[in-house]
């Protein structure tokens, strides 16, 4: 199939930023050509007034949880496991899909293209993401034996899925082990094992309060990310969510590491985690900064756009200093940043790029097209309903806020 978008502002996120008032021409899959373009295509897409971006990258969310939005809310982050414990032990499958199901297309219909999961019975996952068309990055779930409420070996189930889906298209299978305070040693080892021997990611909580900071320190005498170093866990194909609690010692092993991190600044604030993730410090030596929305249960959406503004707002605020971020800066952050950390060929509007793209209406809030304020806009102004179009992987998922083509659940 070939798309023109014609006459958008393409946010292009190259090594330049640049901005461009142009054309976007799609083959198949990949994004072919970009500037004033004159040449036929099966579908047109008028984009005049209109924000044509890279689809954004949620680095972290449980999409299977969508359907128990609002039972866990208001409560401290130990009360929200417990809470949480309880309802997935009583889950079935189809459950896990209608979940799923209600997220993909939140997701999609907020500008999202690719997900970063973590949960168990990913294969349910993954046929939604398949139904629907999302790019997913599947992370099955990993705690220890005797804490599980899976079918079987989470070890296991996780090789089995990796191994099955590991050449497909949209879905990447990887595995998620899930805290220090629900895996010992040996399943974190084990677990690291398998992301080597398939080529995997793997993406993990990592101290996300102070509790499980303090409670870790007195059960092995080091902090969760010590600890993780002096067991060799640390790697750049690891995905660390949350890191609110660091110290600057930390951030230098994870640094020296190359690990990666997923910002979940909504669900931190919404659990009262305390404090605000160290950005200044992590950007200052050198980390990949991502963001995620977290489970609709501790966010209650899982629109990038909120999560945008949150993260630069949250940290103004908490440096006493409204410089600290800025848009360009979070607008990486969801798009670029979020594709290096995935090795994905994709977070930019570039020839040769996936075809990922979301197409945003800015009229309905009355945002005035000018150039030099549409990075502005996009962080501060817009949300995720604004958006009109959203393409996966060359494919129109989502046009003029319908979804084309949905299967039935």
């Amino acid at each position: 199939m070939s798309i023109l978008i014609k006459n958008g502002w393409i946010v292009t996120q190259d090594g330049k930023r640049r901005i461009i008032n142009g054309d976007v021409y799609i083959e198949e899959n990949l994004i072919v050509d970009i500037g004033k373009i004159k040449v036929e295509a099966e579908y047109v897409i008028d984009a005049t007034n209109r924000i044509v971006l890279p689809g954004l990258i949620n680095t972290h969310t449980h999409v299977g949880m969508t359907d128990m939005r609002g039972l866990a809310d208001d409560v401290s982050l130990d009360n929200f496991l417990q809470i949480m414990w309880k309802e997935e032990g009583e889950r079935g499958k189809e459950d896990i899909y209608r979940g799923a199901i209600l997220g993909i297309k939140e997701m999609l219909r907020t500008g999202t293209t690719t997900f970063v999961d973590m949960y168990s019975d990913e294969d349910v996952i993954a046929r939604a993401c398949k139904d629907l068309g999302i790019r997913g990055y599947l992370g099955w779930a990993v705690v220890d034996e005797e804490l599980t409420t899976q079918e079987g070996d989470p070890l296991k189930n996780a090789e089995s899925f990796i191994r099955e889906y590991r050449d497909d298209d949209l879905v990447t299978p990887l595995i998620a082990p899930h805290a220090v305070y629900t895996c010992s040693e040996e399943t974190l080892l084990k677990s690291q094992e398998i992301a080597e021997k398939y080529g995997t990611l793997i993406t993990m909580h990592i101290s996300e309060t102070r509790r499980e900071v303090y409670d870790h320190r007195k059960k092995t005498g080091m902090r969760p990310v010590e600890w993780l170093s002096k067991i060799g866990f640390l790697s750049e194909n690891l995905i660390g969510v949350h890191l609110v609690w660091l110290t600057l010692h930390e951030i230098k092993l994870l640094a020296e590491r190359d690990v990666k991190v997923s910002h979940n600044p909504t669900s931190n604030m919404k659990l009262g985690n305390g404090g605000a993730m160290p950005l200044v410090e992590m950007l200052d030596h050198g980390l990949t900064i991502t963001l995620g929305t977290d489970s609709a249960v501790s966010n209650n959406n899982l629109d990038m756009f909120e999560v945008m503004k949150f993260a630069s707002l949250l940290h103004k605020n908490e440096r006493w200093d409204a410089s600290v971020t800025n848009a360009q800066m979070i607008v990486d952050f969801a798009t670029i940043n979020a594709a290096k950390a995935l090795g994905l060929n994709a977070g930019s509007i570039e020839e040769g790029k996936l075809a990922d793209i979301i197409i945003m209406n800015p009229e309905p809030s009355g945002i005035p097209l000018e150039k030099n304020r549409l990075i502005s806009h996009i962080v501060y102004s817009l949300n995720g309903l604004n958006t009109e179009y959203t393409i996966v992987n060359g494919k129109i998922i989502v046009a003029q806020g319908k979804f084309l083509n949905e299967k039935e659940d």
